[in-house]
């Protein structure tokens, strides 16, 4: 009896104890340790933090710096379109002005021909009078030309293609009595058909006449226009010097106008006073693209929805 009271005692005082240590926060003797993560312990292994938080907060940042950077560059396309639709509002306005520079210049009333070749640099389109005669044995031929009619070339502005006749323009000197110097008038056009002079001697104006006409200057050959050929009197463009050393002539030219036309000679009146003025399109485009390329950068950048 003796013996069985003091086992029930020693099993009470196991149990306390056993309790006492739980209190502790010991755990049982054999209870097995394991991590956070509930993941048993291996011996000598020791728990090291994970670096993959480090990088998951680093790849943010790098994306952030990414869009900033293309923010900014495709702002430059808008930004670069105003800028060039801004350029073309004022070189319409100086072409306008030129235009009309041109327009007053060459309905002024014709003055003489100065006297002095270095004004002329000044004076293209302007209208001037000179008295002498023709040198028909020297003429010069610009070919191919097509006659300038404003009245056929209304007529034919809407279609697709027209076949105005070919033909060329008739540059003689002429000797300037007053003055004299000679220089070269462009007499006007004449048919292909028409281009040797025996065809039309009607036309080879005789004696002393009055002529008004159009101060021009040399030229430059321009892309994909042929080179001149004196030696088959072929001229693609104005050289003046060329023809004034092949003619003897001043290297002055003037077109004459159509009130100089005679009946069976070249038609009078060749001159093309026209200027390119197409800046209203090129405004229209750019500030389009202006436009358009401001809406799509603030719908992609100012107001994207969160999580984009």
């Amino acid at each position: 009896m003796a013996a069985a009271v003091r086992w029930l005692g020693l099993r009470a005082a196991a149990a306390a104890a056993a309790a006492a240590a739980a209190a502790a926060g010991r755990g049982p003797p054999r209870a097995v340790r394991r991590s956070v993560l509930a993941v048993p312990l291996r011996p000598g292994l020791a728990w090291r933090p994970s670096r993959c938080g480090s990088s998951a907060a680093e790849a943010p940042a790098t994306e952030a710096q990414e869009d900033s950077f293309l923010q900014w560059f495709l702002l430059l396309i808008p930004v670069t379109a105003f800028g060039l639709g801004t350029w073309q509002v004022q070189r319409r306005k100086w072409k306008l002005q030129l235009i009309a520079e041109l327009e007053s210049r060459v309905m002024a009333e014709p003055i003489p021909l100065p006297a002095d070749p270095m004004e002329l640099k000044n004076l293209e389109y302007r209208p001037v009078k000179v008295r002498g005669h023709f040198d028909h044995s020297k003429e010069l031929y610009m070919m191919p030309r097509t006659m300038v009619d404003p009245a056929r070339e209304a007529r034919e502005a809407g279609r697709l293609s027209s076949s105005p006749e070919s033909g060329a323009y008739v540059i003689t000197p002429f000797h300037c009595t007053d003055l004299g110097v000679t220089i070269l008038v462009n007499r006007g056009f004449v048919p292909r058909k028409k281009v040797n002079p025996d065809t039309r001697q009607r036309g080879q104006v005789e004696g002393e006449v009055d002529l008004v006409g159009m101060v021009r200057l040399t030229e430059t050959r321009k892309p994909f226009v042929p080179e001149n050929n004196p030696e088959r009197n072929h001229w693609h463009y104005r050289d003046l010097e060329a023809m004034a050393r092949l003619t003897g002539a001043d290297p002055i030219f003037i077109d004459a106008d159509f009130q100089s036309t005679v009946p069976g000679g070249p038609i009078g009146g060749q001159t093309r006073v026209t200027l390119r003025n197409e800046h209203m399109q090129y405004i229209l485009t750019w500030y389009g693209l202006c436009a358009a390329t401001s809406y799509l950068w603030f719908k992609k950048f100012l107001r994207r929805t969160p999580g984009v």
